[in-house]
């Protein structure tokens, strides 16, 4: 009886022992995704316009948002997702409960938390805004995205810039694309 104790004790620490790696490689790939901001939204305006680059790409979100968490374990680890955002993007993360220190667009220093509730409006997470070179907002969308696929297409409505026509939003766009 207690050889089989033991086993199945093995066979439990080789399980969890699995699971934990693989979130710990998910968190991994997704920590990639990410560029290294000093929060500085004017530098990273700048990067990105330097870099011809379609702009800067926000996310906020909050530790126990299972949405968030998902978006960063199954659409940000997507290579096709990774790779476009890298060429057309810096990323930054913003922790709407954070007091980490930032300069907001404007130059002014400020806290995630004050940048994303003041300044954005954020209630619920996620939220992604994706903002032109020029330091105007191209577009918001809130919650997550369905899929890898409607996270590239809603990166593709920025980068197009189909966000400027006139009456265009989102989600017509992704009708246009047969999403």
């Amino acid at each position: 009886m207690s050889s089989n104790l033991a086993r199945s004790s093995h066979w439990l620490v080789l399980v969890l022992l699995a699971i934990a790696l693989f979130f710990n490689q998910s968190a991994a790939q997704a920590e990639g995704f990410w560029n290294d901001s000093f929060y500085d939204m004017p530098a990273d305006l700048k990067q990105a316009k330097a870099e011809g680059k379609a702009g800067v790409f926000l996310f906020f979100q909050m530790a126990d948002c299972p949405f968030c968490h998902r978006m960063e374990t199954t659409v940000f680890t997507d290579p096709k997702v990774a790779a476009y955002m890298k060429e057309h993007f810096i990323t930054a993360s913003i922790d709407i409960e954070g007091d980490v220190a930032m300069t907001d667009f404007e130059g002014k220093q400020t806290t995630q938390k004050d940048f994303a509730f003041k300044q954005f409006r954020v209630r619920a997470t996620p939220v992604m805004a994706f903002i032109a070179p020029d330091g105007k907002v191209a577009t918001v969308f809130t919650g997550p995205t369905r899929s890898a696929s409607e996270f590239l297409t809603l990166a593709k409505f920025v980068v197009s810039g189909a966000y400027r026509e006139p009456g265009m939003n989102f989600f017509k766009y992704r009708k246009a694309q047969g999403e």
